[in-house]
């Protein structure tokens, strides 16, 4: 695979865990949600389960965010270490 190559599916992959920090995101908001509405039915296998299931999407959450982070990190410094601006504008 060539540089340039490798750095472009690099790219793709922090997109791609960027979205799915954003989707983790999204359940968050809708557990959230779903346990606003159970405060005024107040069933305690959905509080329950709710809270479970809202701590466990948090923590990959946080584990998503991290990883993403990361990658993104990684794929700066192989941008940079492997001189790609100069391939990607020939005029620089």
């Amino acid at each position: 695979m060539q540089k340039l190559e490798k750095w472009e599916l690099m790219t793709k992959i922090v997109r791609e865990l960027e979205d799915l920090s954003n989707s983790q995101t999204a359940v968050i908001k809708k557990i959230a949600q779903i346990e606003a509405h159970n405060i005024n039915l107040g069933n305690t296998s959905l509080d329950k389960s709710l809270g479970d299931i809202y701590t466990k999407v948090s923590e990959n959450l946080e584990l998503v965010s991290a990883l993403a982070s990361s990658f993104s990190e990684e794929t700066g410094k192989y941008r940079v270490d492997n001189k790609l601006d100069a391939l990607m504008d020939p005029t620089a």
